[in-house]
């Protein structure tokens, strides 16, 4: 009899018991949040940002100073947990701009329209992957900065996974006489 108690009690709980879903609810941009890869204040940075939800990592998502960056994010083989959400500013949603990308306008990735290849640099300074809500939306940044519209399965890995260049295409001739005077054997 008290088997048949205790195996009765076991199903009422786990009956009871209800799976909470993790919240992917966006989460808005203060003053102390700092881009997972820079540890920078991302308000401090222009362009479009972007957040990723982890599967068992509930409260914050990682934070993004680029779009590109939490694409690239997404694509590493090194991810400890799977991605519930990412998402992105609407570029072209409640009078977004460069400068102030917007607040309330996130989006899912999946759902956007990206712009890769335009004139403009994200706020690491690389270039970005612009996105926007609407297809007209992107294909008009597009007209006007350059670039190629494309949804998030169809960008390809080396548009957001390969290294920019930082160097300069021309030597800096004081970077070169400093580095000159470092060498020179002490006499």
């Amino acid at each position: 009899m008290n088997r048949i108690l205790i195996l009765a009690l076991c199903l009422t709980l786990a009956a009871c018991k209800q799976e909470a879903a993790q919240d992917i609810t966006p989460v808005e941009l203060t003053a102390e949040t700092l881009g997972h890869f820079c540890q920078m204040n991302l308000l401090e940075h222009p362009g479009p940002k972007a957040q990723v939800h982890l599967e068992g990592m509930p409260g914050t998502p990682l934070f993004f100073s680029q779009v590109r960056d939490a694409i690239a994010y997404g694509r590493l083989p090194e991810q400890s947990h799977p991605i519930l959400a990412m998402q992105v500013n609407d570029m072209a949603a409640n009078g977004a701009t460069w400068e102030v990308p917007g607040r309330g306008n996130w989006i899912d990735a999946d759902d956007a329209f990206f712009v890769l290849g335009s004139a403009r640099e994200g706020g690491m300074g690389a270039p970005e992957a612009v996105p926007f809500g609407t297809r007209a939306a992107a294909d008009a940044f597009a007209a006007r900065e350059g670039g190629t519209v494309m949804r998030l399965s169809e960008i390809p890995d080396d548009l957001v996974l390969t290294p920019e260049e930082t160097a300069p295409d021309t030597p800096d001739a004081d970077f070169e006489n400093r580095l000159r005077a470092l060498s020179r054997p002490e006499g």
